[in-house]
């Protein structure tokens, strides 16, 4: 199976993790990700203006690509998801902001969100198949009790994302299960970072991520995972007392499968 992939900017500089683990793991798994031609930035932030649509013609040329290619539109990053996803709707179902998108594009050639978006998470759960996925785990994480941080833009708006419920998500838990560790819940895992204010409000910043560490430490976690950059990096800046490892989901599923030391090499 092949899909189109976008990975976004920060996936080629400081996230080179997330993207790296993800495309090994993608082929040990028999899918592969093909990394979409001259995608531009999503902008990281989806714009609320119906009158801003330069700002998501990026999003539509990466979403017209995957459809021109007969597939599927993959995202690692929580915030492109995010973007992505979003704008694929506006896409599909705002006709003022579908005419005029398609008037800065090729009009003879009209996008309408035809292109089925994807997170990498998505593929995990409903093509692999966890039960699947668990056969070929050949490094069993046993012993350790990982908790799951979703953080908000994976899963909110949920009758957009349609991902997972917003409230008790439970993906990336049953993931934890079948790389054989234990998934840790725990009250904070889909609360807000922080994240886009974490540059001019560091300290109500840091106050958030601090209350996800000292949640899931207090639950009995020994790391988190995360799909979001941002979030990895707030995470792993906080001030708190506690501070746990915070790890790309893809480099556990890496490990597990027995294939992160192709990464390291």
């Amino acid at each position: 199976m092949k899909y189109s992939y976008y990975p976004g900017c920060t996936l080629k500089n400081k996230a080179r993790e997330l993207d790296l683990y993800a495309r090994v793991s993608a082929e040990a798994l028999g899918f592969k990700l093909e990394e979409i031609r001259q995608w531009q930035c999503c902008g990281g932030v989806y714009p609320l203006g119906k009158d801003e649509i330069a700002t998501k013609l990026s999003a539509v040329r990466a979403l017209k690509e995957a459809r021109d290619q007969g597939q599927a539109l993959v995202t690692l990053c929580s915030a492109c998801h995010h973007v992505i996803k979003r704008v694929n709707d506006d896409m599909k179902n705002v006709p003022e902001i579908r005419d005029a998108a398609n008037r800065y594009m090729n009009p003879e050639e009209p996008y309408a969100g035809e292109t089925k978006v994807l997170h990498f998470l998505e593929i995990l759960r409903d093509q692999v198949g966890f039960e699947e996925l668990k056969k070929k785990v050949v490094c069993p994480l046993k012993g350790r009790k990982i908790g799951a941080y979703y953080g908000c833009l994976l899963l909110r708006p949920g009758e957009v994302l349609q991902f997972d419920d917003p409230e008790n998500p439970s993906v990336m838990e049953n993931l934890i299960r079948a790389l054989g560790a234990e998934p840790i819940l725990y009250p904070y895992r889909n609360e807000c970072c922080g994240g886009y204010i974490s540059l001019k409000e560091k300290e109500l910043s840091g106050s958030l991520s601090e209350k996800i560490m000292d949640s899931a430490c207090g639950f009995g976690a020994d790391c988190l995972i995360t799909a979001c950059p941002l979030c990895l990096y707030n995470l792993n800046h906080q001030r708190g007392k506690n501070q746990l490892p915070v790890y790309y989901f893809t480099e556990l599923l890496a490990e597990a499968l027995g294939v992160k030391e192709e990464v390291r090499q």
